[in-house]
């Protein structure tokens, strides 16, 4: 009788060991899915800035300060590795192109341009979508912290080497505002 509950307990503690495992590694495998999904969104953006570049240098070609910003910060963007550091370049991505879109005020011609009126709404497209993947990402993260971090599941964790990952955040109050575009004509020309 005592051989039977022993062999039990010991079913029992192997089943619970198990599904701990197989929580643990379902977490991971949908942080790293999300974290490819972000990826994939943030190449398309990347791609698609250097047209946005080329078109605004047609018409705005001395603003060779604002499209060098741009363009750095592409590349320091592209070049991030972690979330962190993605979630930086980011920042200094979204602000960059904030001041590019702020040509488009300044230039009436360039705002009448459709391929540079479809670059932008292929762009705002793209950051509404990297927006949600940042979403998702950050909450199977979530999930995954936690499930890493509580007992005794923790024990297990650190036995297997499971390690927290990284959030992938926007740092700013400035940054959280998506950029704001008028595509409004000025009521009088400009000189």
């Amino acid at each position: 009788m005592i051989g039977w509950v022993i062999i039990g307990l010991i079913l029992l503690v192997i089943i619970v060991v198990i599904g701990m495992y197989n929580g643990l590694v379902r977490l991971k495998v949908q942080v790293d899915n999300a974290w490819a999904d972000i990826d994939v969104q943030l190449k398309r953006r990347y791609d698609l800035i250097p047209n946005l570049v080329e078109t605004v240098k047609g018409y705005a070609g001395h603003e060779k300060g604002t499209l060098e910003a741009v363009i750095n910060a592409r590349n320091r963007a592209m070049n991030a590795t972690s979330p962190g550091e993605k979630a930086a370049a980011e920042n200094m991505l979204s602000g960059t192109l904030k001041s590019l879109f702020a040509l488009s005020e300044a230039y009436p011609q360039l705002r009448a341009i459709e391929s540079f009126t479809s670059l932008q709404n292929s762009l705002s497209q793209i950051e509404d979508t990297v927006q949600n993947a940042r979403r998702y990402y950050n909450a199977v993260v979530r999930d995954l912290n936690t499930k890493i971090q509580v007992f005794p599941t923790n024990i297990f964790a650190g036995m297997m080497g499971f390690k927290t990952r990284e959030f992938f955040e926007v740092s700013g109050a400035t940054e959280r505002e998506a950029p704001k575009v008028s595509f409004n004509t000025p009521a009088t020309p400009t000189a």
